[in-house]
């Protein structure tokens, strides 16, 4: 199975203008083009399917630019320009539906809207009309990589610099994705009422600490980064209930290096 991902990315501009009539310019900054106070997006579309005989391509990414530019900008615009945005959900949701069948031969698997580089609405084919929220937050921790049972040298083998009896630190980014059918007003959490959870249970208990030392989680368990994934996504799940639960837990540990934690 072959699965290729368009990102498109593109403004709405608080006075209206005709970029979109003529060709694209600049569109790894985005296309139309932001000039002055409006709203910038980015649109993620997984196609999956054959690839076609002659081209050898899934789909010509062309294609995949043209539909998006012919009728998912147009539909988010409108949201924008008539105020009927609301919470995100419910244009993610109507994104996918008026594009899922805009590529005949290939099938729409996801769709995901980025409202900022942190928070983004995701559509997976096989959950809808579920939809996904995702939010990124921050900390900064030390933590040794050490397992007890084994020897020193073992050790050092086994983690290297990581095993540095003093510890080291991460500013850790992660990514907490919430799953769920949105209300009529396309409410799925109210976003600073899932960030007061992530801070109160997660940012505020890992921040500055040191893992090993000062959070009980890690008194027996080696902080890795998928143990801490699997720990925080432990500490978050019991908080999300409902209507809206939680789907998975991102942990970056460095820009080259994160893990996803699901149950």
């Amino acid at each position: 199975m072959f699965r290729l991902t368009r990102e498109v990315r593109f403004a709405i501009n608080s006075i209206p203008d005709d970029q979109l009539k003529g060709k694209p310019t600049n569109s790894f900054g985005g296309y139309p083009s932001l000039t002055g106070l409006g709203y910038y997006f980015t649109l993620q579309a997984t196609l999956v399917g054959p690839l076609d005989s002659t081209s050898r391509y899934l789909r010509n990414i062309k294609e995949i630019d043209a539909v998006v530019r012919q009728h998912a900008i147009p539909f988010v615009e409108r949201h924008v320009r008539q105020n009927t945005f609301g919470h995100g959900a419910n244009v993610a949701a109507g994104l996918f539906t008026l594009l899922k069948d805009r590529w005949p031969g290939a099938t729409l698997e996801q769709l995901s809207l980025a409202l900022t580089p942190f928070q983004a609405w995701h559509v997976i084919a096989k959950e809808f009309p579920m939809v996904r929220l995702s939010q990124k937050f921050e900390f900064s921790a030390s933590h040794r990589l050490h397992n007890d049972a084994l020897s020193e040298s073992i050790n050092e083998q086994t983690y290297g610099k990581c095993n540095n009896p003093h510890g080291h630190g991460h500013n850790y980014e992660i990514q907490v994705t919430l799953t769920g059918t949105p209300s009529t007003t396309g409410l799925l959490i109210d976003v600073p009422a899932m960030e007061r959870i992530v801070n109160d249970a997660v940012i505020n208990r890992f921040d500055h600490k040191n893992l090993n030392v000062e959070l009980p989680e890690f008194k027996d368990l080696i902080p890795t980064v998928e143990n801490i994934a699997m720990t925080i996504y432990r500490l978050l799940k019991p908080r999300f209930f409902g209507t809206t639960s939680l789907a998975s837990v991102t942990v970056w540990e460095t820009p080259k290096t994160w893990c996803e934690y699901s149950e």
